[in-house]
């Protein structure tokens, strides 16, 4: 990271930062990706199965991860400000969090996965695949925290480019993984689903063993000591951690568990349905990985920018990223409103759930446009350490004005399981209304 004069520069160094997150997020996304449809070419139930764990797994780990992200705008402001010596003592205790968090996450998984299903009444096949399949990805629990707090000190220091590396080396391993283990090929037990599961868990640990060697061994994170020193947890750096993390995490929880309680709902309308259904969240969260990270580059720019207090370069890069994202999402619906029975196509051979897919990917392509301007304000007022506010709009999007809606709109013939769609449309098109006005404000009092 380093200060920019001139309109060429802010570009070229945004699209440096960003292009490295989007591979990086496409590459952990595509871990899910994988899964979803390796699991799906193995049966209908494996399918549903994974489809009910992954969605299941996903507002948790992406809710804790969210906690853990308030460590970018620290080290980002850090930073900027050159205060380089707090960084190690930042990145431990942000480390020690990590592993407290996944502590609970792996009690809580123990306590209420098998209540939880239960509750679902799922066909006893599709139960035993994602009961089998959550258990197994907790084994990847700890370290997939570890690994997210040690690339956010790599990205945040501007070196986007070796999280993508490291990422990109540990996609094939896992696409190995699933051939062995979910189809069972070379003497390997056939686990259909569930080896998903063990797959992502054992390159959770290899993730975290290659970013661990990167960080005590390259010249350009030696030089900041982070293994020099242990210190003892410290109450204080947790407080301020997760004073800026827990907006951010219910905040992501919010927008991630609503597709898990709605896959709950979409069960009366049968397997099928949740098969479709799951395929086509799985695509739109694989298309959302760009306005996603536009806006983890927007919080580590402008959080370097506010570090500094140079208050009229955040803005700059604001406009941006935000520029960037909207272009991005009308392209990106254009091509999914033309090639969407090729894209359902990836997911399933059989007719039914393909046709299905196929009309829930013409919703998602309005879905995202909405994301397209909420995501970036979000990364930007992470930026500036405001995280309050997009958790409250979080919470209206999709509890107060999308499921209600959606929920509503499902018991309508003309409309049945494609409501909880339009129920997410709305939401977030309210959402990213009342971001933008609160991102206006933001500045102008910076500006101040």
């Amino acid at each position: 990271m380093k200060q920019t004069y001139t309109l060429q520069e802010k570009i070229r160094q945004l699209v440096i930062i960003l292009l490295p997150i989007f591979i990086t997020q496409l590459t952990l996304c595509s871990l899910s990706f994988f899964d979803t449809v390796m699991s799906g070419h193995a049966s209908e139930n494996d399918l549903a199965g994974v489809a009910i764990g992954a969605n299941l797994w996903m507002p948790v780990f992406t809710g804790i991860n969210g906690i853990l992200m308030a460590l970018t705008p620290i080290i980002a402001q850090l930073n900027g400000a050159g205060r380089h010596k707090e960084m190690p003592f930042v990145v431990l205790q942000g480390s020690y969090l990590a592993v407290a968090l996944a502590g609970i996450v792996i009690i809580a998984g123990v306590v209420l996965i098998r209540p939880v299903l239960s509750s679902m009444n799922l066909e006893p096949a599709v139960f035993d695949i994602a009961y089998h399949f959550l258990a197994a990805i907790g084994f990847g629990v700890v370290p997939f925290f570890l690994s997210m707090v040690l690339r956010g000190f790599i990205d945040t220091l501007g070196y986007t480019r070796i999280s993508m590396l490291i990422m990109l080396g540990t996609l094939p391993i896992n696409v190995v993984l699933n051939y062995l283990l979910v189809f069972g090929n070379f003497g390997f037990p056939r686990l259909g689903g569930v080896g998903a599961g063990y797959a992502s868990a054992i390159t959770y640990w290899i993730i975290l063993f290659v970013i661990g060697l990167t960080i005590l061994r390259m010249r350009r994170f030696t030089c900041y000591g982070i293994s020099k020193k242990v210190y003892p947890v410290s109450i204080a750096a947790w407080k301020e951690q997760l004073h800026i993390g827990i907006p951010i995490g219910f905040a992501i929880f919010c927008e991630t568990s609503i597709f898990g309680v709605v896959a709950i709902l979409m069960a009366r309308f049968g397997t099928v349905t949740i098969a479709a259904h799951q395929a086509a969240i799985n695509f739109a969260s694989l298309v959302y990985m760009l306005p996603l990270s536009i806006s983890m580059a927007l919080t580590i720019v402008v959080g370097f920018e506010i570090g500094a207090k140079r208050f009229q370069d955040a803005r700059h890069y604001t406009y941006l990223g935000m520029g960037l994202a909207i272009f991005a999402a009308i392209f990106c619906a254009w091509g999914l409103v033309l090639f969407n029975k090729e894209v359902a196509g990836l997911y399933t051979n059989d007719y039914d759930v393909l046709t299905l897919t196929q009309q829930f990917l013409l919703y998602a392509a309005f879905f995202q446009l909405s994301d397209a301007v909420a995501a970036p304000i979000q990364g930007v007022l992470r930026g500036y350490k405001d995280v309050k506010v997009t958790f409250i709009m979080a919470l209206l999007s999709y509890w107060v004005i999308g499921l209600p809606v959606g929920y509503l709109l499902s018991y309508h013939k003309a409309f049945g399981p494609f409501g909880y769609w339009i129920g997410f449309i709305a939401g977030l098109a309210v959402g990213a209304s009342a971001l933008s006005l609160r991102l206006i404000r933001v500045q102008r009092k910076s500006q101040a």
